[in-house]
């Protein structure tokens, strides 16, 4: 372990006060020495802001900067601190404002990363523990056993934002298409920019945070019948084909981030929305375009057939 290089941990806040503390004594807690925290509040109308600025004054283990964010909803919170020029480090890590790190988090994302050369894009994510706002335990997230590839990440996010840790290299991928375009969630826009450009996803599956669930969740848990039957309502009502419309776009906009393999699949899939229902699913094959499990693939041709994709 290598103390000069730092980790900078890209945390949003909003009315976050209730477990702020929580989550920030786990960052201070991890077993790397150099971290340093971005916070950007988005206005929040609660205590946030005061306990940021006394872990401010309290943080040790780096810098601990509080930035105005932009007021545009989560997704924008997040991609203001992607495209900021100022944040430089050995490695990037996005934070939520409730969750509970386990203590080595950030050095096992680390270890796993530098078997990667440092000139080559390299993204860490992987699974979670599903907690309750107590902090009970209720579970985990799925595990996926695909190996990541773009193919996969052109129609589903496979490691939530605050299990991601990229390196430099993909640092500086993800900063210049932040500045281009929006997307659906910053954890999907990573996965898919990085495997798109041809650099390595690393999914962990022992998970090594703890997700909190509670009523205030922009995104919660993603399994159970429960969030089948909500993806699939979601499906039926065209939101994922809003989805990938959205960031469709945002890859057009950087299409010259992507290679070769990067483009085909994006003109593949471009093609199968736009082809009669046989031939969709067809091209989703073809082009290898794939979700993670057998009930998710059959959704994802499901799709195809009803002009849904």
């Amino acid at each position: 372990m290598l103390p000069e290089r730092n980790i900078a941990i890209l945390l949003a806040t909003y009315n976050g006060a209730d477990f702020i503390d929580e989550q920030l004594d786990s960052i201070a807690r991890q077993d790397w020495p150099l971290v340093d925290v971005w916070a950007s509040d988005d206005g929040s109308a609660d205590a946030t802001v005061e306990k940021l600025a006394a872990w401010q004054a309290r943080w040790r283990k780096g810098a601990f900067r509080i930035l105005e964010g932009p007021r545009r909803g989560y997704v924008e919170n997040f991609r203001s601190m992607m495209a900021n020029g100022a944040v430089d480090a050995a490695y990037v890590a996005f934070s939520d404002q409730d969750d509970i790190w386990d203590e080595n988090k950030l050095s096992t994302a680390v270890r796993k990363l530098e078997e990667i050369a440092p000139t080559h894009s390299a993204m860490y994510c992987g699974r979670t523990r599903l907690v309750e706002s107590d902090g009970t335990r209720r579970g985990a997230s799925p595990l996926f056993s695909r190996a990541p590839n773009f193919g996969n990440a052109i129609v589903q996010s496979i490691g939530g934002g605050n299990t991601i840790v990229l390196n430099r290299t993909a640092f500086g991928l993800v900063r210049e298409s932040a500045r281009r375009a929006s997307f659906v969630s910053h954890d999907w826009w990573c996965y898919q920019i990085v495997a798109g450009a041809g650099g390595r996803v690393l999914y962990d599956p022992v998970p090594r945070i703890g997700y909190r669930q509670h009523g205030g969740n922009l995104i919660g848990e993603n399994q159970g019948w429960r969030a089948r039957l909500k993806r699939i309502r979601g499906l039926a009502e065209g939101r994922f084909a809003a989805w990938n419309a959205t960031n469709i776009e945002a890859l057009e906009a950087c299409r010259d981030l992507l290679d070769e393999n990067g483009r085909r699949t994006l003109d593949g899939f471009i093609a199968a929305r736009q082809a009669r229902p046989l031939e969709s699913a067809h091209k989703l094959w073809r082009y290898g375009i794939h979700r993670q499990t057998r009930l998710s693939n059959v959704a994802l041709y499901v799709a195809a057939l009803l002009g849904k994709l």
